[in-house]
This record gives structure tokens, sequence and C-alpha cells, in this order.
């Protein structure tokens, strides 16, 4: 059996099972709704409405709202530079046809799920019986406090030392090459690929070497490696010593 049915100002034939895609319904995913039918048939009997079938509607339900494709509007005006490109995306619903009835008759309510069934208590376990309690144990001599160990808590501020301990640059903030595996001078907003590179060059591959520049060497790293005032101006000293905080 097939039907014809009418919503959002156009014509749809369905039957059990179809899924169409229709203007947005006020409903939500999961809701049921219910269309007029124009027409029936079942292959040998078609019935016309006038304009609608009496006693017949079609069920379906709401399997997803979401936006149409994007269709492109292109606005231009002859003998003129006047153009104008957007774009609309239509909302819309996914229904899936589930019933179509006749003589009245209307869908079936849905099944409430069933609750879940609660979890028997487990039965707890039977306490084993005390052993027969033991003679009491004699107190033992109180140890003697033991002197606090100044030597051993002096040993993480070396430990500390010598992991904050930074390479020898010299008077510039320079180094001839990196120790270890140079950062990832990117990170620093406004340094790409090619602004790395010519600080590379220059000698600086770590970030700390950025935290630690003072104004004169400041200048004279802008000046040598053309950066156009770029460190104070989008605050690389600043960004730099969070980023040799985080690493």
């Amino acid at each position: 059996m097939f039907a014809v049915i009418k919503t959002g100002g156009k014509q749809y034939k369905v039957a059990e099972g179809d899924q169409i895609v229709v203007e947005k319904l006020a409903a939500d995913a999961g809701a049921d709704v219910t269309f007029d039918v124009l027409m029936l048939g079942d292959g040998k009997n078609v019935k016309v409405g006038a304009p609608l079938v009496d006693g017949a509607s079609v069920v379906g339900e709401i399997a997803a709202q979401r936006k149409g494709d994007k269709v492109t509007i292109m606005k231009k005006r002859p003998r003129n530079t006047y153009r104008r490109k957007a774009g609309h995306r239509q909302l819309e619903s996914v229904v899936t046809i589930t019933s179509i009835l006749t003589d009245g008759k209307k869908a079936p309510a849905k099944k409430a799920a069933a609750p879940k069934k609660e979890e028997a208590p487990k039965p707890e376990a039977k306490a084993e019986p005390k052993k027969a309690e033991a003679a009491p144990k004699k107190e033992a001599a109180p140890k003697k406090e033991a002197a606090p160990a100044a030597k051993k808590e002096a040993a993480p501020k070396k430990a500390e030392a010598k992991a904050d301990a930074k390479p020898q640059t010299d008077e510039r903030g320079r180094l001839e090459k990196a120790v270890g595996k140079k950062d990832d001078l990117k990170q620093i907003s406004g340094v790409g690929p090619a602004m790395e590179k010519k600080l590379n060059a220059a000698g600086v591959f770590h970030f700390w070497q950025i935290a630690d520049l003072k104004k004169a060497q400041i200048a004279e790293l802008d000046e040598e490696a053309g950066l156009g005032g770029r460190i104070e101006r989008d605050e690389w000293v600043k960004q730099a010593k969070q980023l040799a905080k985080d690493a």
C-alpha cells in the first residue's frame, strides 16, 4: 500500500519503511508525526481525497534533524563590477514512515522501556571465627628519635641547581649550536618556519634564550635578523618564559 501526503507545500508518495527528507518539523528526533493523506492506493484500487482521504493518516518517526546541502547564491549585475556570492543550508527533518492507517485507526502507542531489574543484594560473606587471641606482646622500648638528616635535605637543592643550570652564552645571549634538541620556536606567536631559520642562524635555539634577552640584546637581534620590532610587539619574551616552564 502507498499513500500521497503533503507537508511543507510539497507532496510525497510513501510506503511503510520509506525514509523521506522534508522541511523542518517542529518536533525532536525520535518523536512521532502524523500526516494527512491526499491519496491511497494498494496496486489495484486508488482512493483520491477531496482534498483529504477521510479516516486515513500516515505516521512517521523523526529519525534526525539536520541541515541540508549548501546552495550557492550568486548575484551579478551586467556592465557593473557588482558581484555577490553567498550560501544557504536549509533545515530539514529525516522521517521514517512507520505505518499507513485507514478507517480512522490510530497508531499504536510506543511501549515504554522496561524498568531495569534491581540487582539483588549480594549475601555478606560469613565472618570467619576469630582465632584464639594470642598472648599480648611485650611493649617494645620506644625508639630514640633520629636526628633530622640535614645533609639529605640539602641534596634536592643540589639537584635543582643542576637542573636550573643553563649553558653559557656569549654577551649577546647566543649559542654556537643547540644544546641537545632545539626547541620548536614556531610555538611563539609570530614565528614561522622562515623566522625560525633566521633565529637559528643567529644562534638562538631555545625558549630560555629568548626569555633571558635584555633590551640591548633584543635590539641587536631585531636588527641583525630583520625582525621589524616583533620581539617587543608580539611579547616574545613573555611567551618564551611560559613555554620554557611548560617544556
